[in-house]
């Protein structure tokens, strides 16, 4: 039996995720295309193309297409886009037809960067092409009764930006996005090393820090981690050891700034979700979730309950996919905002 199967696809800054209706999660890969700049062919798309990062000859070079959550550069997006959607329809053999495809985008972005994402959705084969803001599809993959009238907080830290909000009756009530995320952590320890050891480390080695000894406040247990870069007096290699305690103090601007943007969205709440989100608490969602302490520091700073939902990469992959049962309600929603703003 040939069939059609809908696509839910988390088009993130760091990773893209495709959810195939009645399948589940069938392609997760990184959001990295290596093209070719003599020819501008494309050499390598997703794990491929993430390895070869800081490691290419002259002729190559590997991109992010994705930049805050927003699209940087369309055309390498819209190919990175067929790319996944292709390897998706691979996975099983009995694809008829094109799918509809739900992306998720983040809930700061200007109408021209929806459009512009649902146009490279289009341009990768799609038949139609919905988007649904990350918080949302987030909160719905978290499992958090976003129906009902009752307050749900998500605090979604992806790798280009953090989207904060509070949901109920099926609607954001106050949303907060900042382009404080996964990113900047590791742009900020690789500055942290360049300063303090004049050591010049990649985005890789920054990453694997962030990840293997990393946190949001000072371990019980502290760790340290040798690193390999190049000494930027000597212009050689050179190996160093560095400490968990140090990592804390390099992240210590940008988990300031991911607390102070959930503050702030708990300041516009009103106060009956407020009192919903004191029984429940925040939940959090996407890989900067997983960062040691997090949940502990912004318990502490806000007072509230803070869990780490289950699976938190998957959430808002998981999410969309599952808002394709109502993917009519949302295109319903987009044609009215559309005409609204005269664009029909």
């Amino acid at each position: 039996m040939f069939a059609v199967r809908d696509m839910g696809v988390d088009l993130g800054t760091a990773n893209t995720l495709v959810y195939v209706k009645g399948r589940g999660i069938v392609v997760r890969e990184p959001s990295v295309v290596a093209i070719r700049t003599d020819n501008g062919a494309i050499e390598a798309v997703g794990s491929e193309a993430k390895q070869m990062i800081g490691r290419t000859p002259g002729n190559i070079v590997a991109v992010r297409p994705m930049k805050d959550g927003v699209i940087a550069d369309f055309q390498t997006t819209s190919t990175m886009l067929r790319h996944f959607i292709r390897q998706a329809m691979k996975t099983k053999s009995n694809w008829s037809g094109k799918p509809r495809v739900m992306v998720s985008v983040p809930s700061g972005i200007t109408a021209v960067e929806k459009r512009a994402v649902e146009d490279a959705a289009l341009e990768a084969g799609a038949k139609d092409a919905q988007i649904i803001e990350e918080p949302m599809a987030a909160a719905i993959g978290a499992g958090l009764p976003v129906g009902e009238p009752t307050g749900s907080m998500v605090v979604d830290i992806g790798g280009g930006t953090t989207e904060v909000a509070i949901i109920s009756l099926g609607g954001i009530v106050t949303s907060r996005s900042i382009r404080v995320a996964g990113d900047e952590m590791d742009e900020a320890i690789i500055q942290y090393v360049k300063k303090a050891y004049n050591l010049m480390i990649g985005e890789r080695t920054s990453e694997e820090l962030k990840i293997q000894i990393g946190s949001a406040s000072t371990l019980d247990e502290p760790k340290s981690l040798d690193i390999r870069g190049r000494d930027l007096l000597t212009g050689l290699p050179r190996t160093f050891s560095i400490s968990s305690g140090e990592i804390c103090d390099a992240l210590a601007d940008t988990v300031g700034s991911i607390i102070e943007a959930v503050k702030v969205t708990l300041e516009k709440s009103p106060p009956e979700l407020a009192a919903d989100i004191m029984d429940r608490g925040i939940v959090l969602t996407g890989g900067g979730a997983l960062l040691r302490n997090l949940d502990k520091r912004l318990s502490d700073e806000t007072g509230m309950p803070v869990l780490v939902a289950e699976e938190p990469l998957d959430c808002v992959a998981v999410g969309t996919g599952k808002a394709l049962d109502n993917y009519d309600v949302y295109r319903k929603r987009s044609v009215a905002l559309r005409k609204a703003q005269g664009r029909a």
